[in-house]
């Protein structure tokens, strides 16, 4: 993820949603062999002051609360592995279908920075204990424990085969009435107050940023 790519999947996430006949469902896939391994930290490592970093925390907040703002359902397809940002995405989505041998996880910890922006969606996804250990506990866990603990809602055998069934679960989400269909997501993100913990969540995040651990511990990656 940079900076950029955030901003651009937000832009149109939003553009979409404000269209005179937005679609009834949305369908977010990855290219390549993993759908999202976080940051890229190569940015954060060449801008020490944190610049770069909190223009990726406050992307991925703008991120998902485009996919929770918008008034379709999303479908969300999992390849290989979703980490760090690339995990927290999952929780603006609807449905997350992922190949069986996909890795998840939140190791964000270990570079000093704090994942509080990703909890009040995580914990909805999973609940809170389930939540603490995972974002505590920064170790990867495979897409059988995803689908156990509510991260996954689905899994096929194959990444060849995470497309095309992400796709399925849209068309059935998109035959949907969409206005009613708009109306529940609203009130899930009422209920759940998630959306009123966003910006707390970013600040938490953000106010460790630029700070002494996480300075060194991206300087360490990049002398490794």
């Amino acid at each position: 993820m940079t900076p950029r790519m955030l901003a651009d999947l937000a832009g149109a996430i939003d553009d979409a949603a404000a269209a005179p006949d937005p679609p009834r469902a949305l369908l977010l896939l990855g290219e390549g062999k993993v759908f999202c391994a976080g940051f890229d930290l190569d940015l954060c490592a060449a801008d020490p002051e944190g610049e770069t970093m909190r223009a990726l925390l406050g992307g991925l907040s703008e991120t998902i609360r485009a996919l929770r703002a918008a008034p379709f359902p999303t479908v969300i397809g999992v390849q290989g592995a979703a980490i760090a940002g690339g995990c927290a995405l999952l929780g603006g989505a609807d449905f997350v279908v992922s190949d069986s041998n996909a890795r998840f996880g939140y190791p964000v910890l270990r570079l000093g920075v704090s994942p509080a922006v990703t909890a009040p969606y995580l914990t909805e996804s999973v609940g809170t204990g389930s939540c603490r250990r995972h974002l505590l506990e920064p170790e990867l866990f495979d897409a059988s424990h995803a689908l156990r603990i509510g991260l996954a809602d689905e899994l096929v055998s194959d990444p060849a085969s995470v497309e095309p069934a992400a796709r399925a679960a849209a068309d059935r989400l998109a035959t949907l009435p969409p206005d009613a269909a708009a109306a529940t997501r609203r009130w899930l993100d009422r209920i759940t107050g998630s959306a009123s913990l966003r910006e707390p969540a970013l600040a938490a995040s953000l106010s460790l940023t630029g700070g002494a651990e996480e300075r060194s511990r991206i300087a360490g990656l990049k002398k490794r």
